[in-house]
């Protein structure tokens, strides 16, 4: 249901190495601003499965943003009545250990931790 408030965001790597470093500076002031998840996973781990979830959810798969091909990485806005808040998110699978960490850095702290917990369960 979330995916029908969810734009996704287009972006090039510096914008979102940027729109990042200034969320992770705002953790400083509020911790819940960023989640980071480390779960094994609950379905087998295949790529194009993988981005059809995340594309799925709202968000934009950014290519070649993240130095190691095999990482996720996506943006996107959640529009409510009253608030808009701007959502990255950081998937890293380990094949090898069955496992994903998944950090997730949003404009609202309220947010953060919902959107981890929804998105976790996909995978």
């Amino acid at each position: 249901m979330l995916n029908k408030f969810f734009q996704p965001t287009e972006m090039a790597s510096e914008d979102f190495f940027q729109r990042w470093k200034q969320l992770g500076a705002q953790v400083s002031f509020s911790p819940q601003q960023e989640v980071q998840k480390i779960f094994k996973a609950k379905h087998p781990m295949d790529t194009e499965v993988t981005k059809a979830k995340i594309l799925g959810f709202g968000v934009a798969l950014l290519d070649r943003v993240d130095p190691n091909p095999a990482n996720f990485v996506g943006a996107g806005v959640i529009h409510t009545k009253n608030v808009q808040v701007g959502c990255l998110l950081r998937l890293e699978p380990n094949t090898q250990a069955q496992m994903y960490r998944l950090t997730l850095r949003t404009s609202r702290d309220s947010v953060s931790q919902r959107l981890c917990d929804l998105l976790s369960e996909q995978f």
